[in-house]
């Protein structure tokens, strides 16, 4: 019974991390495209993208260590 309750959780923190780094995705894609359509763009939008940048990659490094999948992908 204890082996199916830690299935459950590590189902539903691998769903968690996914969902998060989705988000990330996007977050990281808009700043993105704020950065290339500025023209001097200001210091802060640069930190923010590399931070968004930066958050992005260190979920998808976590993602691949507990090697999580997306649903559709094999």
């Amino acid at each position: 019974m204890l082996f199916k309750r830690k299935g459950y959780l590590r189902k539903e923190a691998d769903e968690r991390l996914m969902a998060t780094l989705e988000d990330l995705k996007i977050q990281w894609m808009r700043q993105k495209e704020i950065v290339a359509k500025s023209m001097e763009p200001p210091d802060t939008v640069l930190y923010q993208l590399k931070l968004a940048e930066a958050k992005y990659f260190f979920l998808l490094k976590e993602a691949k260590e507990r090697r999580v999948r997306a649903e559709g992908f094999s």
